[in-house]
């Protein structure tokens, strides 16, 4: 079953279905995003021939010969062999057949020759594309396919349509376990993160801790493995592993990065934090009312998943193996877990918020995100991480609560007391956001969201 991605399922379709114009269309994102299933949900209803090739680790002859085999295969031709690419696309010229042509994994094809060079032939297949074809450049590193869009590229706007694909967010995939309740979803995201495949093995009968004591403990485990030789390996080579480490189960300042590795040249850690944000591995944030303060900026790990990985089980593979996988959960994990998960949940409510302004139900939204602030009195700083900002400077605070159980007005009250003691913050509006929901009816002094409405989007 085909699950979310319907803005670039309808693009997609939309694009490949009009024979008005010249299609190329670039789609990239880290391995095991989905792209593949996009394009083979797309394909679906293509009124044509579908020539689906996979580049490999080869050189650039042997690379081209798979792509002859592939379009023999597709037209049910004897082995077919070409002097060239461009001959290659002067034959489908002649095929009185409407043809879709998928290089996917393109970065294969790309790095078998000097810098630009494929990227020069391809940009000359698309300029002479014929009428009857439409291409689909796919691939997963990230930072190569980046590259085809940067102004210097011989592919520089060459593209018709470009889509990167990314993670799931929380309501995305939640819908890979519908059945659970809005707690437990809450937690499988906040543990397992929105890539496809991993949701797609997860096993909703079981509860949160049999799934990660069956698949993320073991060093066997198929979600571990997935990390370690899929999302890890690609990228060991461009940076320290100590930084992810550094990064672990929270937001760290550059300085405390660099302290943590202990090294003085910060030369080398500057280029492997820009590997790491261009990889889309980790993120930089920054306090929405300190925009472009780089004292106030900080780094932290884009994906759960991979966040969960590294605050309890990196290292720890030694212990898991003598312990056992249940006994380590028990000592390790089950003690902070749902402190982890509460974390989490600020970021799932900055999703909905997201959500919600895209659908126009905060038209007067600027911008979202974490707010600092710095208390002269009492000498005092700190961070909030679920902010709104509004028209004129006007920011709604939110406090986050991950409960079982209602919320009462009392509680509310009382955090929101606590709120109004902090000077040189300027509040206009205060709203909770609570899992459990909430022992009382709205009212005008708070704005709430219960766990039911993040979930209510249909």
């Amino acid at each position: 079953m085909f699950i979310g991605r319907q803005k670039e399922l309808k693009q997609l379709s939309a694009e490949l279905s009009n024979w008005k114009r010249k299609t190329a269309v670039l789609i990239y994102g880290k391995r095991r995003v989905g792209k593949s299933t996009l394009i083979n949900e797309v394909t679906k209803s293509f009124e044509g021939v579908v020539i689906n090739h996979m580049c490999v680790s080869s050189t650039f002859e042997g690379n081209l010969e798979l792509i002859y085999q592939s379009i023999s295969e597709c037209l049910s031709l004897p082995n077919m062999h070409f002097d060239s690419i461009f001959e290659m696309m002067d034959y489908l010229k002649t095929l009185n057949k409407k043809i879709l042509l998928i290089i996917d994994e393109y970065p294969y094809l790309k790095q078998t020759r000097k810098k630009n060079e494929v990227d020069s032939y391809m940009q000359i297949v698309i300029d002479r594309l014929p009428e009857n074809v439409k291409l689909i450049l796919c691939g997963s590193y990230i930072t190569i396919m980046k590259e085809l869009l940067t102004e210097g590229n011989p592919l520089f706007g060459r593209f018709s349509l470009i889509q990167h694909i990314h993670d799931f967010d929380y309501y995305e995939s939640s819908m890979f376990y519908p059945e659970l309740s809005v707690k437990d979803k809450i937690a499988y995201y906040a543990v397992f993160g929105g890539c496809p495949y991993v949701l797609e093995n997860l096993n909703s009968d079981l509860t949160l801790q049999e799934n990660i004591v069956n698949m993320l403990l073991p060093e066997t485990g198929l979600i571990r493995s997935h990390i370690e030789n899929i999302m890890l390996k690609e990228i060991q080579k461009s940076f320290d592993v100590r930084i992810l480490e550094a990064l672990g189960n929270g937001k760290k300042k550059y300085t405390e990065i660099r302290d943590k590795l202990g090294n003085s040249e910060t030369g080398l850690l500057d280029k492997q934090l820009k590997v790491l944000l261009d990889m889309e591995t980790i993120q930089k944030t920054e306090p929405i009312n300190r925009r472009n303060d780089k004292k106030k900026q900080f780094y932290e790990i884009m994906d759960n998943l991979m966040r969960f990985y590294f605050s309890f089980i990196f290292g720890k593979s030694g212990t898991i193996s003598r312990i056992g996988e249940e006994q380590f959960y028990n000592r390790n994990i089950k003690p902070s877990i749902t402190q982890f998960i509460s974390r989490r949940l600020e970021g799932i409510v900055l999703q909905y918020f997201h959500r919600m302004s895209v659908l126009g139900e905060y038209p007067d939204i600027e911008d979202f995100g974490s707010y600092w602030y710095d208390d002269p009195k009492t000498k005092t700083n700190g961070e909030f991480d679920c902010v709104l900002k509004r028209d004129g400077d006007r920011y709604d605070f939110y406090e986050c609560k991950y409960f079982d159980r209602p919320m009462t007005l009392e509680e509310c009250k009382q955090e929101k007391e606590q709120l109004e003691m902090i000077r040189g913050i300027q509040v206009s509006g205060v709203g909770f956001v609570c899992s459990g929901g909430f022992t009382f009816e709205d009212e005008k002094e708070f704005i709430l969201v219960d766990g039911k409405r993040l979930y209510s989007f249909d």
